[in-house]
């Protein structure tokens, strides 16, 4: 069976390499009156349809699951499983091809997407598992970013040292916000993360002699390959992978930290904090690893967006900033991971991709979010409550 799947798969895969053929392969340039073949595509194309076939027979396989003599809920898990691993290796697989087939400016737009992929996994940390209301997100952001430009101004630090200072920096901020709220919950502690949020920005845009001011830092440097000098092209798509790297990390830890026994505690302050606190959960230890751990996320990205822009300004770091992470984890269903990528995808290529509306992009793309909070108000992909039974005796 596995085998006649794979022939299958594999004829699937030379007919879409064929059909795709003009497109993909044979690009022609009008001025210089050539031709280029770009070979490397049809590769990429035969294995799209490779994948893309297997993961065709994996759903046709759920659907028939009555058929085969297996138990059930062994057949459904072995089935769920097959699903799940091939469209991972899909997803991988596209994200991997996909600088080499589009437009540098198409890779700037992803790495947008990714960059607010790891900012909306991080707050999911907060807002999504443990139920805190973070307003002020974009401050542990700014930290990042900061840190990398502050350190390569003075001292010359680079960008592989100032990615894990700019965390754990960031980390360090989110206990300091963490103490003083520990007795608020609800419409108090948005209030005040709010207010810490733009007091880090006020503190960067008015204290000129540490930050520069409005003016910001220019020049940073983007981060190097073993000494390779690279063009601008090379650097973005470098840069594309690295952040697709971190989003791979983030969404592994994350999906470690929710499954542990920390990530219960966090459960357990969201549904209920009295009950949590009955319970013998220290309430105080756990509200700081989601202020620490969420903030760390933010610092990592904020070195990346230095790095990536290589200037930063505090007209960067506003309230909109954490409007929009905030839109982004709510949008995708609050402590569901899948969610969060999918709705960062939405929030930040549809507004790009809607550019052909002009004037009635942004009235298109709110109407599209007011349609999602009414037919989908848990989320695009809202986690289910995980059920334990027990046996009757």
């Amino acid at each position: 069976m596995l085998l006649a799947h794979l022939k299958k798969a594999a004829f699937t895969a030379l007919w879409f390499a064929f059909l795709t053929f003009p497109l993909l392969v044979i690009k022609v340039n009008p001025d210089e009156r050539v031709i280029i073949w770009r070979w490397q595509n049809l590769f990429y194309a035969a294995a799209a349809g490779f994948l893309g076939s297997l993961a065709g027979h994996a759903v046709a396989a759920v659907k028939a699951k009555k058929k085969y003599a297996a138990p059930r809920e062994q057949l459904r898990l072995f089935d769920k499983t097959a699903v799940r691993l091939t469209a991972l290796a899909s997803l991988l697989l596209a994200a991997a091809v996909f600088p080499h087939l589009v437009s540098t400016y198409q890779v700037n737009i992803m790495s947008t997407a990714l960059l607010y992929m790891l900012l909306g996994l991080g707050l999911n940390i907060v807002v999504g598992m443990a139920g805190l209301l973070d307003l002020g997100y974009v401050a542990f952001y700014a930290v990042g970013a900061y840190s990398y430009a502050l350190l390569n101004l003075h001292f010359g630090i680079g960008f592989w040292t100032a990615l894990p200072i700019g965390g754990l920096l960031a980390a360090l901020f989110g206990i300091l916000l963490g103490f003083p709220v520990l007795r608020l919950r609800g419409d108090y502690l948005a209030i005040v993360t709010l207010g810490f949020g733009e007091i880090i920005r006020l503190v960067l845009e008015n204290w000129t002699a540490f930050s520069q001011g409005p003016s910001g830092i220019s020049g940073i440097p983007r981060p190097g390959f073993f000494g390779l000098k690279m063009t601008l092209d090379q650097s973005l798509t470098y840069l594309y992978y690295l952040m697709l790297l971190m989003v791979i990390l983030t969404v592994f830890a994350t999906s470690r930290l929710q499954n542990s026994r920390i990530g219960r505690a966090w459960a357990a302050l969201r549904e209920d904090e009295t009950a949590c606190r009955a319970m013998g959960i220290n309430k105080t230890k756990i509200k700081l690893a989601a202020f620490a751990s969420g903030a760390f996320w933010a610092g990592m990205a904020g070195v990346l967006f230095a790095a990536k822009t290589t200037f930063v300004n505090p007209a960067s770091f506003t309230f909109m900033e954490s409007a929009v992470i905030l839109c982004i984890v709510v949008l995708g269903g609050m402590g569901s991971i899948p969610g969060v990528i999918i709705a960062a995808l939405l929030l930040i290529l549809l507004p790009e991709y809607l550019r052909a509306l002009a004037d009635y992009r942004m009235l298109a793309f709110g109407a599209t979010l007011v349609l999602m909070m009414i037919f989908r108000p848990g989320g695009l992909l809202a986690p289910s409550r995980k059920r334990h039974q027990t046996e009757q005796q």
